[in-house]
């Protein structure tokens, strides 16, 4: 497996990995396009990642098996040596070989070498497998918050780098 940043041009197959791995969450928490269409798999596009990188300059990176795009992860500064994780996910066909947690490592790091203390992310609260994932890695919870436009909870979590 081959981690390295995102070219321009892999934008299109970024976006449809992103989309087909958080469906899978969608499917498994019942989250459809109508009861919350700015969920992570209905929302995210092309133009959408097109600004991430090139307006908000944030690192993207890609997790390579050969020739095939498996994972995907992307940073965003924050305030105060804090950086946030968005859009970490692996292929579904890829899952569990230990990519997701090589690109969670290259992600932190990143953020470590950009003078960051602290990674923070959000996630489907009611997603008990991936919050126990996460702990495994070093994460503490720090909260929850529900919003109208979700019918799930949105769960954060932070390490210290």
């Amino acid at each position: 497996m081959t981690i390295r940043e995102m070219k321009p041009e892999e934008i299109p197959a970024c976006a449809e990995l992103i989309r087909v791995s958080f469906r899978t969450v969608a499917e498994e928490f019942d989250i459809t396009p109508e009861n919350a269409p700015r969920f992570t798999a209905f929302a995210v596009n092309e133009e959408r990642l097109r600004w991430q990188l090139f307006t908000e300059k944030r690192p993207m990176f890609t997790a390579w098996e050969g020739e095939t795009l498996a994972g995907y992860c992307s940073l965003l500064r924050l305030s105060d040596g804090a950086w946030e994780l968005n859009n970490l996910c692996t292929h579904p066909d890829f899952r569990h070989l230990g990519i997701g947690g090589e690109l969670l490592q290259h992600a932190e790091h990143t953020a470590k070498r950009f003078g960051g203390k602290v990674m923070r992310l959000g996630i489907v609260e009611e997603n008990q497998r991936l919050r126990r994932w996460y702990e495994a890695a070093g994460y503490r919870h720090t909260g929850t918050r529900k919003f109208d436009f979700f019918p799930f909870t949105c769960g954060y979590l932070e390490k210290t780098l």
